[in-house]
């Protein structure tokens, strides 16, 4: 992983190494331990606070070059706002403002986690720490000339804290699920000319390392198993399509596991209904869905979750050669149901059509919940804030827009109902691939749920979400891997044995 920062935890009283970040609140007040630290340049603090009108609010920073009064050689101030207003994802954003402040040549840092009342709870302290990681990363492996001020983020960095074993303990398993995102950005951010189907499966096979089951299936298995739909999007490309289905057994034996399901589409040129050649390069990053279904997995068999799921992607290149699906050519999926081809730029809702199907008939899940890049349609509606949600479980749906909201990473919940079925009608097949103009992410819904009989389900479209979305304070990449932070958060307040 393209990830070189180094977190740890240090006392309060260990002396400050390289770069010094403090925290103060909106009336520029700091800890007893701050203070102890900042000395007299508390006063240069608000001499500069004055100059730049620094006024403490939350995620503001202040910058200032070599401090009189301490040897560090910069000290920055980041703005905490009103205390009284702090909420728990608050943390995670200053840690990705402290590293944001900072570049690759800052080779030592250190960061008192201090509120102006006293110590920072392990907590807080371990979201200090994973947002510091979250904006760090950078990718850059293909760059041969590398700039010191824009490479990757390759500090020491210190958290200071006043439990050390505490803070440690609350960043363990928050450590495991930064890795998971860093995992889902890597695959988001490849070339496709590197991550094909087979690669793909290959780097998803490493989970194995972290106790992960993993089964790959080949063309021959599938079509076996009757993915009729899966395999008609992948055989116009020279590069073979794969299943993977990643299984963790943290919970009771036997125990009905909880599903993940993810779009691998590595490369989508639209097939025959080929696309604009403006942006087509963005389409490497139509596999977003699968990128964090594998993130997900990784974070929940790191931290070993005390729960049994199942994590399944369907892996294809969608291409326009001579073997390509036509429009007005007939598939079966995996279920039986015949599906004509409208469009074959609507191409992610037959992959997932079969691995649905294939997931719920074989494991009887709790829940499945799928992720993919699915619409255009869904950023004319929620832009790039929001994750469409499309479920037929309110409680599932609830759940999924709180740990939204407790994880920065939003959804927002979009109807379903047999008024826009009608619009899937085929007059040749079951249905088609593609309804009519309006409603284009809702219909895509409508599609998918045709495939999970009373099973309880969500669809997130991640079409906004997961690749070149605005840059935040914990994430400057085109690949976010956005949905490992909110399943996990799902799973762990939810669904997880609790110790």
């Amino acid at each position: 992983m393209s990830d070189a920062v180094k977190v740890g935890f240090v006392p309060f009283s260990a002396a400050v190494r390289g770069i010094l970040v403090v925290f103060c609140d909106d009336a520029l007040k700091f800890g007893a331990a701050t203070r102890k630290a900042l000395g007299s340049a508390a006063d240069t603090v608000k001499r500069a606070a004055a100059a730049n009108q620094f006024k403490g609010k939350s995620g503001a920073a202040l910058d200032i070059l070599a401090p009189e009064g301490i040897k560090a050689p910069r000290l920055i101030v980041v703005g905490l706002g009103k205390p009284s207003a702090l909420k728990e994802k608050d943390f995670l954003k200053f840690g990705g403002v402290t590293a944001g402040k900072l570049n690759a040549a800052s080779d030592a840092v250190t960061i008192i986690a201090e509120l102006p009342d006293g110590a920072m709870q392990p907590d807080q302290a371990a979201a200090i720490a994973a947002g510091v990681r979250l904006r760090a990363y950078k990718f850059d492996r293909y760059k041969t000339k590398k700039k010191d001020e824009n490479g990757a983020l390759r500090s020491d960095v210190s958290i200071a804290v006043a439990d050390v074993a505490a803070a440690r303990k609350a960043f363990a398993p928050e450590s495991h699920v930064v890795d998971g995102v860093i995992i889902a950005r890597e695959l988001v951010n490849e070339p496709p000319n590197v991550l094909f189907p087979i690669e793909f499966a290959r780097r998803a096979s490493q989970l194995k390392k972290v106790g992960v089951n993993v089964e790959v299936l080949d063309v021959k298995a599938m079509t076996k198993l009757g993915m009729g739909a899966l395999l008609g999007v992948g055989q116009g490309s020279t590069q073979p399509s794969r299943t993977v289905i990643m299984r963790w057994n943290g919970g009771k034996k036997g125990e009905q596991p909880v599903a993940f399901i993810g779009k691998g589409v590595c490369f989508d040129t639209g097939g025959i209904s080929i696309k604009g050649a403006a942006s087509m390069e963005d389409m490497k990053g139509d596999m977003g869905g699968a990128a964090c279904v594998v993130g997900l997995m990784h974070a929940l068999a790191a931290r070993k979750a005390k729960i049994n799921v199942v994590g399944a992607i369907g892996l294809v290149e969608n291409m326009p050669d001579g073997n390509a699906q036509r429009p007005g050519d007939i598939v079966t999926s995996m279920s039986g149901q015949t599906i004509e081809i409208i469009n074959t730029d609507a191409e992610g809702r037959l992959v997932l059509a079969d691995m649905l199907w294939h997931v719920n008939k074989k494991f009887k899940p709790k829940f499945m919940v799928d992720l993919a890049t699915l619409t255009g349609a869904i950023m004319v509606a929620l832009g790039t804030e929001h994750a469409g949600l499309f479920s037929n479980n309110d409680e599932l749906s609830e759940r999924l827009s709180k740990a939204g909201l407790e994880t920065g990473e939003k959804v927002w919940r979009l109807p379903l109902g047999p008024e826009y079925d009608k619009l899937m009608d085929s007059q040749f097949a079951d249905m088609k691939n593609a309804g009519a103009r309006y409603g284009g992410s809702i219909t895509a819904a409508q599609f998918l749920q045709r495939f999970v009989d009373d099973t309880p389900w969500a669809h997130l479209d991640i079409a906004g979400t997961a690749m070149g979305a605005p840059k935040t304070e914990i994430n400057h990449s085109w690949g976010s891997g956005y949905g490992v932070r909110l399943l996990d958060r799902l799973v762990s307040e939810y669904y997880e044995a609790k110790k």
